[in-house]
């Protein structure tokens, strides 16, 4: 007779416990997340190196960042900052270093008066807050801590659907492809275009193809202008599609920023939906899309 397992059927995550970093600063780091953001000290590790003779010794001290979750940080005794970090703390809450700055702490506040009330509380402390910033579905401020670490603090501005799921699936599926097809052409992809050029072609599986600019755009709020625009130019045709507005065109089209209203890091993601066609010319106001060469 065999053994009935232990593991449930079904594994569910409940939430992350805690996020973790090293800091060569014990005291500006202390000071940083409990005096100045007042997360309360919780916790603290202290022992002598583990695994390999050059595992220092160290302090390991946890901060109640909300909901059950801690923030971390490992205090190595006796070790140095590496060089390459020991500009950074100075650094504006910019992502200079996309590499770096792509491992940050996002922290959820309720509404855009908190949001508000985190910028003036930090900015009396003396700290170099970023504006605001629309990303699609949130909207985010940012500091550096004393290790030039990125700390967001954001608020959602609608609540994420099956749309956004499917369209995520979508997307990177599509995202594979391209990569697997350019390996094996030996080359890699370099352009998001390219993405969403096979994006496009995954949802006109199901449509009869044709010549000129076809643009998929998920019926979520923040794309709603590009097709707002669309219905109110004669050379636009706007169709529904699961989960899609299609927008098709015969020739060129052409968009602005500023009649679309856009926030920056919206219009740069503007064709995250999928397209057929070739974006002949995109800056920071105008982007212009052009049927396929045959």
């Amino acid at each position: 007779m065999l053994a009935q397992s232990s593991v449930p059927s079904r594994l569910v995550l409940r939430g992350v416990d805690h996020t973790a970093r090293p800091t060569w600063k014990l005291r500006e780091t202390v000071e940083f997340y409990r005096d100045t953001l007042g997360l309360p000290l919780v916790h603290v590790i202290s022992a002598r190196g583990w695994g390999p003779a050059t595992h220092p010794d160290f302090l390991h001290f946890f901060f109640d960042s909300g909901n059950g979750s801690t923030i971390a940080f490992f205090y190595y005794l006796g070790s140095d900052e590496p060089a390459s970090l020991r500009d950074r703390p100075g650094r504006s809450p910019l992502p200079e270093d996309h590499v770096f700055d792509a491992t940050h702490t996002a922290w959820l506040v309720e509404d855009a008066a908190a949001l508000r009330g985190w910028k003036e509380r930090l900015e009396s402390r003396g700290l170099n807050v970023s504006v605001e910033t629309t990303h699609e579905v949130i909207e985010s401020i940012y500091v550096r801590d004393p290790n030039g670490y990125f700390i967001e603090f954001t608020r959602k501005l609608r609540p994420l659907t099956e749309i956004d799921a499917e369209d995520a699936a979508l997307t990177l599926q599509a995202a594979m492809e391209a990569e697997a097809q350019a390996a094996h052409a030996g080359r890699r992809v370099t352009r998001i275009d390219e993405v969403w050029s096979r994006k496009g072609a995954l949802l006109d599986r199901d449509r009869e193809r044709g010549a000129g600019v076809r643009l998929f755009v998920p019926r979520v709020e923040e794309f709603a202008a590009l097709v707002r625009a669309a219905r109110g130019r004669s050379a636009c045709r706007v169709s529904e599609a699961p989960g899609y507005h299609v927008i098709e065109a015969d020739g060129p089209v052409e968009f602005s920023r500023r009649e679309l209203g856009l926030k920056p890091a919206v219009w740069w993601g503007l064709f995250t939906g999928g397209l057929h066609g070739t974006i002949e010319a995109f800056d920071r106001d105008r982007v212009r899309i052009v049927p396929q060469a045959a």
